[in-house]
């Protein structure tokens, strides 16, 4: 189902009417448009007008599709430069392999598994991550259970450690496997970011990452939805060859219409 924003105004127990700030001291449902929680810039309010449009106009995303944390973190790293799709095919050939726990992919050979994630794309350089994030994962007594218990700095430092992990792939991990309050910056969130005049072309990810989430409760549901609404977004309308006249957030483009946003991808390499 998603979880709209209002909803999380108004259990957060703020609300704002006409532009106010104020706090509520009641303990029901709150009234009113929930245009904001806090005083808060142009750049952020637009954001959760974005995140309000796309909801109301998609639905929930109920992303990320797995059936383990362990199959999330697979997942993360094998949609690096490709569609989901793609990656969906790789993950049903390990599934089928009964590949999809530590142990399982561990019992692979290294051509087995380079085979196995073809489809994928990049198949060499993501087999050799995965068998990276299995050294990593056996620096930890309690695997994959005890590593995803670390603190944020701290998980995210050992996953940015692991080879072929970048900070797009290290986010969707904190975010989807471990339930941590972060933002994923993916090719389709700079490409909107970048039309829509909330971002320069040259911003880093950290920049990036830093606009939305000062924009949005730090709120795991609430944040891995916007990820997901955007994808569905830059598959749909935002796409190389833009649709912005269908689009359902067509009235925030800049005046002039959608800036340049060629050359703007995702963080993540593949070493």
């Amino acid at each position: 189902m998603g979880v709209c924003l209002c909803e999380f105004e108004s259990r957060s127990g703020h609300q704002t009417d006409r532009g106010s700030t104020a706090a509520t001291e009641q303990t029901g449902p709150v009234r009113g448009p929930c245009l904001a929680v806090w005083p808060m810039s142009d750049t952020a309010r637009r954001i959760r007008t974005t995140y309000r449009t796309l909801h109301d106009s998609f639905g929930g995303q109920d992303w990320w599709p797995s059936e383990s944390p362990f199959e999330t973190v697979i997942g993360a790293v094998l949609t690096q430069f490709t569609s989901w799709r793609n990656a969906e095919i790789a993950i049903a050939n390990l599934r089928r392999r009964d590949a999809l726990t530590p142990p399982g992919l561990a019992a692979l050979g290294g051509e087995e598994l380079e085979e196995l994630v073809r489809p994928s794309g990049f198949f060499r350089q993501k087999a050799r991550t995965l068998r990276s994030l299995l050294d990593t994962l056996g620096r930890f007594e309690g695997g994959l259970t005890e590593m995803l218990e670390l603190s944020t700095p701290r998980l995210r430092s050992e996953l940015l450690a692991t080879r072929g992990i970048g900070p797009e792939t290290a986010d969707a991990i904190l975010l989807y496997a471990a339930g941590r309050p972060t933002f994923v910056v993916d090719a389709y969130t700079r490409r909107f970011a970048c039309r829509h005049g909330l971002i320069g072309t040259r911003a880093s990810y950290d920049e990036v990452q830093s606009i939305f989430l000062g924009a949005l409760p730090a709120d795991v549901e609430i944040l891995g939805e916007l990820h997901a609404l955007l994808v569905r977004l830059g598959k749909e309308y935002c796409r190389p060859e833009p649709r912005c006249a269908e689009c359902p957030l067509r009235d925030d483009l800049p005046a002039g219409g959608p800036l340049e946003a060629s050359g703007v991808g995702g963080a993540d390499a593949v070493n």
